[in-house]
């Protein structure tokens, strides 16, 4: 049933952005970031502090969104561990680099929900008790620094996709105020949901900003092969408009797919088998259609696997074009 409400919302979108829109214009000026987790980094095997440096320094990020879990932060109940979060935002406050701090269950990559052992077993209220418990302790902590320029609240929490207990619209309000009561900057709160199959409503209603996925080449289980996602650029910019027009939101792409998404997790998967979604010409093409969306800010998806094809499999086209892509954006 979720998957046939989920079809049904993507082709009246995309009927939408055919008919009513016209092909987007690039934007003069676009901001170009990247996501990084340090866990998806240390299980791709990666020395996940070079990894960073590397991302820093010589891919020339200026933009990062940064990816906490639950577990890593909080390994047993109210014990908590900054260290490592602590050392990925002085680094980019050295290089007056600017943050996006994902917090809460849903942070992203598998498997998506990063609940600790102790508390798998709390009943949902308990869960939601711990969780804004940690949200607290992350922005009181975080809250003066300079590095931090966003927030956001839960990755995609809306879209049932991942290994996770619950998803809780009145849960995702409750933490972005605790955030704006806690931060007396004001910094504005991202919400972020799938590009393929949502309008981007509730996002829309809650968030400052409304964050969204790009994804071309994917892999189906449902088909059992790779597929072309079909959706041309005016889809997502209709979207966007729509929620410009009705809440007076921005949309960015927190989420470009610059990585392989094939039937395996990505470190369980052959190199043969990750070509197949991802490489140099698959991340050029991506690259362009976004820039055909006329959105003006994106944060690629797969700095780490980049840094592991440079430094384990010695390939490094895919690094050095996004280098390039850094470098024109700052011409």
């Amino acid at each position: 049933m979720i998957k046939m409400i989920l079809f049904f919302v993507a082709v009246v979108a995309g009927v939408v952005a055919l008919f009513f829109v016209v092909s987007p214009r690039p934007a003069e000026k676009i901001t170009w970031g990247v996501n990084f987790s340090h866990k998806h980094a240390r299980d791709m095997g990666l020395d996940w502090r070079q990894t960073y440096l590397a991302i820093l320094d010589d891919l020339g990020a200026n933009n990062i969104k940064l990816l906490t879990h639950w577990d890593l932060l909080e390994p047993s109940k109210d014990n908590y561990y900054f260290d490592d979060l602590d050392w990925q935002i002085e680094e980019v406050k050295k290089r007056d680099a600017k943050v996006i701090l994902v917090m809460g269950m849903k942070t992203g990559r598998w498997p998506e929900c990063h609940l600790p052992d102790w508390a798998q077993s709390l009943s949902k209220e308990e869960q939601q008790k711990e969780v804004l418990e940690l949200i607290e302790s992350v922005v009181l902590r975080y809250r003066d620094s300079k590095a931090i320029s966003r927030w956001q609240s839960e990755n995609e929490p809306f879209f049932p996709f991942g290994s996770c207990p619950w998803s809780d619209e009145d849960f995702v309000k409750k933490e972005i105020d605790l955030i704006k009561r806690l931060d007396a900057q004001k910094r504005p709160v991202i919400v972020s949901d799938t590009g393929e199959f949502s309008l981007w409503i509730k996002p829309g209603r809650l968030g400052d900003v409304v964050g969204t996925t790009l994804y071309r080449r994917v892999w189906s289980k449902e088909f059992g092969t790779y597929v072309n996602l079909p959706f041309p650029p005016s889809f997502y910019r209709s979207k966007a408009k729509f929620i410009e027009k009705v809440f007076g939101k921005k949309v960015i792409v927190v989420e470009l797919q610059a990585e392989p998404w094939g039937p395996k997790l990505l470190y369980d998967s052959p190199l043969q088998e990750q070509a197949k979604s991802m490489n140099l010409e698959q991340l050029r093409k991506n690259v362009e259609f976004a820039q055909k969306t006329g959105f003006d800010e994106f944060y690629l998806w797969g700095a780490e696997w980049w840094h592991w094809m440079k430094e384990r499999q010695g390939d490094s086209k895919v690094w050095e074009e996004v280098k390039k892509l850094f470098i024109k954006s700052e011409l």
